[in-house]
């Protein structure tokens, strides 16, 4: 058998290098070896033999233990797992040996990648591969081999977000995509029903969605900016999250409450306020990113920056190899390359119907006569702006004083937040997990920042047990104030929906 595998090895250096082999003196180049490996699987296989010079000459190397060691440990960086036949290969009346890693081609889980990054093989060069190759693979995998689809061993349901599990599927229940047979159904077996759950294997879809610690998932990040201007020579505000997709979505809808001003107008008897760009297609452009874009890319993420004339929203990816901009802006068929992220949205009513998110976009940005959105895409990212009229754009009120119980003037709420949370109480007392569920909210961190401690300094909220706010049996209510702030119909619009607390 030695005899044959060192007949093998000398036939495959007399081809030279070339498009499936590839000559390393050392594993003291393992990286670029890997690299070779790694554009040998992204294309017909081959492989890298250690121990050799360029000019095909046998000169082996000693293997030790930390030397397998090494081996085992860079293989292992490749992804998604792939089938390396490793041998040690003695060479005869020596101590050496030479080493053969032979990827065979895997065509059905291209592409692939070695530190977060593809190569590709033209001839006897290994390079990066471009943009669009990558993407065209990728599109071209698709199915049960796709990133979001990828078993990850390490993930427990332990690590997932179960209040957000079934937030979800009470969402999808109240809009009649889930049978109400499934609120009583195990966690495991509701995961099941949302395909991100195999064999007892969570895949990477289920961190993206539901996830709570990401540690191992940094491309689940958020960054958020406000610009002094229309440039970004100058933040008034930057921030980063990181969080699953319902989290991320709370912060996004946050922040933009934050910065862009309400303009109100009187419909009958109550104020209906609304954001300088209209809520639903901003909400609508943020669920879009972070369902469609590139995951698989460690390094990624999605961005919002606002500007005194603009906001532009980003995330990694780009459209279809075959989808021009006039097919994008027309009518077209909904190809999400996230298939099981983009069902479990639609389950749980955040993707009202495939399809037809860009067209509300745009009609919600005529219904208030602004620019519509344009769409651009430099082929590794997708990037959204919206833009406004600069007397449109006002400062965000001071916030109140922390000391002041006092409502301001008129009574007017400090945000859209503070009012949604009254209307949700009304004349009840209600706990934080009671509250949250009439907003339809996941997050319990959210909630408290930009609902419940704003109401309560502002002197509209209260806690029944004020000297003792760990109590068992805390709950919440309406100060004086804040109940004369429900029945000041001017400022408040009657919501007999929750789902749209929030929005």
């Amino acid at each position: 058998m030695k005899t044959d595998n060192l007949n093998l090895t000398q036939r495959l250096m007399d081809k030279m290098e070339g498009n499936q082999i590839e000559f390393k003196l050392t594993t003291g180049q393992l990286e670029r070896g890997m690299e070779t490996l790694c554009a040998f699987l992204n294309n017909e296989g081959g492989t890298v033999l250690f121990g050799v010079n360029d000019n095909g000459e046998v000169i082996g190397q000693e293997v030790s233990d930390k030397t397998k060691k090494e081996i085992a440990e860079a293989i292992r960086r490749i992804e998604p797992s792939a089938t390396i036949s490793i041998s040690y290969i003695p060479i005869p009346d020596s101590s050496k040996y030479i080493i053969s890693l032979y990827a065979e081609e895997q065509r059905h889980m291209r592409p692939f990648m070695y530190k977060g990054r593809a190569y590709q093989r033209i001839e006897s060069v290994t390079s990066v591969m471009p943009q669009d190759k990558y993407n065209h693979l990728l599109i071209q995998r698709g199915g049960r081999y796709n990133w979001e689809a990828i078993p990850n061993p390490d993930l427990q349901i332990s690590d997932l977000d179960e209040n957000a599990i079934i937030g979800a599927v009470r969402a999808g229940i109240n809009c009649g995509r889930l049978p109400e047979t499934t609120i009583r159904e195990e966690i495991p077996a509701i995961l099941e029903k949302f395909d991100l759950l195999h064999d007892g294997k969570l895949n990477n879809a289920a961190a993206v969605l539901f996830g709570r610690n990401l540690y191992y998932y940094p491309q689940c990040l958020l960054r958020l900016a406000r610009f002094k201007g229309t440039n970004k020579d100058e933040f008034i505000d930057n921030q980063r999250h990181q969080g699953n997709i319902y989290m991320l979505l709370d912060a996004a809808m946050s922040f933009f409450f934050k910065h862009l001003s309400l303009s109100g107008k009187i419909e009958g008897l109550y104020r209906e306020e609304e954001l300088s760009i209209p809520y639903k297609a901003l909400r609508e452009c943020c669920i879009n990113a972070f369902c469609h874009r590139a995951y698989h890319r460690p390094g990624s993420s999605v961005g919002i920056a606002i500007y005194d004339d603009r906001v532009e929203i980003e995330s990694s990816g780009t459209f279809p190899p075959d989808m021009t901009l006039e097919k994008l802006l027309g009518g077209h068929s909904s190809e999400p390359p996230n298939l099981i992220i983009a069902n479990v949205l639609y389950k749980s009513e955040l993707l009202e119907s495939w399809g037809r998110g860009i067209k509300l976009m745009i009609d919600e940005c005529r219904r208030v006569s602004i620019p519509d959105p344009e769409f651009h895409t430099n082929g590794s990212a997708v990037w959204v702006t919206f833009r406004y009229k600069n007397e449109a754009m006002g400062q965000v009120p001071d916030k109140y004083h922390p000391s002041t119980t006092q409502v301001p003037p008129k009574y007017h709420p400090s945000t859209t937040q503070v009012k949604n949370l009254i209307i949700a109480l009304g004349e009840k007392n209600c706990s934080v997990i009671e509250m949250m569920k009439i907003l339809n909210l996941n997050n319990r961190r959210y909630f408290t920042k930009d609902y419940l401690n704003p109401s309560v300094k502002q002197g509209l909220v209260e806690p029944l047990y004020p000297d003792q706010p760990k109590h068992p049996k805390q709950k919440y209510r309406l100060t004086a104030q804040g109940r004369a702030l429900l029945q000041d119909g001017e400022n408040f619009a009657a919501k007999s929906n929750p789902k749209e607390f929030h929005e």
